[in-house]
């Protein structure tokens, strides 16, 4: 049988603030509509590294790895793969609905995002908590998730409304594009509250957005029971091991979109596969980090756990607890 040796390119060592990572395979294609390679997937997160280090620091961090290129097998990622330099960090998390744990990748330096990249990580999927105490969330995620049907105008209306109730509450929400359909806003909160209370403070949120715009948004539980033409708020985002492509995100589809920050101002112009690894660093040249006063921003969900009480008195009934992302870890 032939060696393969050399078949995808020699590897490369690139210095990524003075620590060296290998990169083998480097002419291997990960995304086959325009041909980039591995090598083209580790120069662009270098390209935003302040952006996607600042998106990951700290927190657990599952990976989507994609060893044949993104026309492969995705493989879901807890444990940190085998084969970590000794500066790679982890952080423990524990799933006592199995009674095991899995030590995660914690981002610290740029050097732990290129080295995932060379153990085929496309996608960056963070816990919405950081390893200082991962059972009280720091972050609190929108996510509007269009049905099959939605069309992307939907989209942006259910943003304007989400835009408008977070400046009504006094809290700054950060927008980005999903990669994929949909987009997302980021809130920066205390991490005073576990998962089930910013779960169900998000749950009140959207059912407030839900109120105002009830022909383009649903939080209905059941996917059979949506309106194939709504907007899904979706708020299981913030259940505990619910994961979402991290801000600077590359996502596993054949043409490397990214998951991008952008201002409220661009949510009208917007287009789902305008931001691809091709084209973001030129915008990150320009723009610098969109969500890089993110830390500078917190907002007490206190409000939202009122609304929260009010709707339960008022007879909503709460939705099961969601099962973790990716089962048995």
């Amino acid at each position: 049988m032939a060696s393969r040796k050399g078949e995808f390119g020699e590897p490369v060592v690139l210095d990524v603030d003075g620590f060296d990572v290998r990169v083998s395979s480097p002419e291997r294609v990960y995304f086959p509509a325009r041909g980039e390679t591995k090598l083209d997937l580790v120069r662009y997160y270098l390209s935003v590294g302040d952006g996607i280090v600042n998106a990951l620091r700290e927190r657990p961090c599952m990976l989507h790895r994609f060893p044949d290129g993104v026309a492969g097998q995705k493989v879901h990622q807890k444990r940190l793969p085998r084969g970590a330099p000794p500066w790679v960090e982890t952080v423990r998390l524990h799933f006592p609905r199995y009674g095991l744990h899995a030590d995660e990748l914690c981002v610290t330096r740029l050097a732990d995002v290129a080295w995932a990249c060379q153990m085929s990580t496309v996608e960056f999927h963070p816990w919405n908590s950081r390893r200082a105490d991962t059972e009280k969330p720091d972050e609190w995620r929108i996510d509007l998730d269009p049905m099959p049907e939605a069309p992307f105008s939907r989209v942006r209306r259910a943003a304007h409304v989400t835009h408008e109730v977070l400046d009504e509450l006094g809290a700054v929400g950060w927008p980005k594009t999903s990669g994929g359909h949909g987009l997302h806003v980021y809130v920066r909160i205390a991490p005073d509250h576990g998962f089930s209370d910013v779960r169900r403070a998000a749950l009140a949120f959207a059912r407030e957005v839900e109120r105002r715009i009830p022909e383009d948004v649903t939080t209905t539980w059941w996917r059979k029971d949506r309106d194939p033409e709504a907007v899904f708020l979706d708020y299981n985002q913030n259940a505990r091991d619910h994961t979402i492509a991290a801000a600077y995100s590359v996502r596993g589809n054949d043409i490397g979109t990214v998951s991008a920050p952008i201002t409220w101002a661009e949510v009208d112009d917007v287009e789902p596969d305008d931001f691809t690894i091709a084209t973001m660093p030129d915008r990150y040249a320009r723009l610098g980090d969109l969500h890089a006063g993110i830390d500078d921003a917190v907002f007490d969900i206190a409000p939202l756990l009122e609304w929260a009480e009010r709707d339960e008195a008022e007879g909503a009934q709460a939705p099961p607890e969601p099962e973790d992302d990716t089962g048995k870890p």
